[in-house]
């Protein structure tokens, strides 16, 4: 999540990264603990502070696919639209023979 954070920084709010950061700290605190349940509420409370950020960086992932062609079928829907030059690819049968009698 701080990487996160620090990559995406100039997408966030100051009132996120305060959030995010606040919620890293309670973490941290609560890890330095044995309460399972106090981990997991803070766990949460992370995941919650950091969605708005993860649905901001979805959503400009998303619109820039959109804008760019399309390369999320693979590199065979390129070949494909191209026309499939390669015309002098063979396909064939073969039959491994093991010698046996040396």
């Amino acid at each position: 999540t701080r990487k996160t954070l620090e990559e995406a920084a100039d997408k966030a709010t100051d009132e996120e990264k305060s959030a995010i950061e606040g919620a890293l700290g309670e973490l941290e605190e609560a890890l330095k603990g044995d309460d399972k349940e106090a981990i997991e509420l803070k766990t949460q409370a992370l995941t919650e502070a950091s969605s708005s950020l993860a649905q901001k960086m979805y959503a400009e992932q998303a619109a820039a696919a959109e804008s760019s062609p399309d390369m999320s079928a693979g590199p065979d829907a390129s070949a494909q639209q191209q026309g499939n030059t390669a015309d002098d690819v063979v396909d064939a049968e073969f039959e491994e023979v093991k010698d046996d009698k040396k």
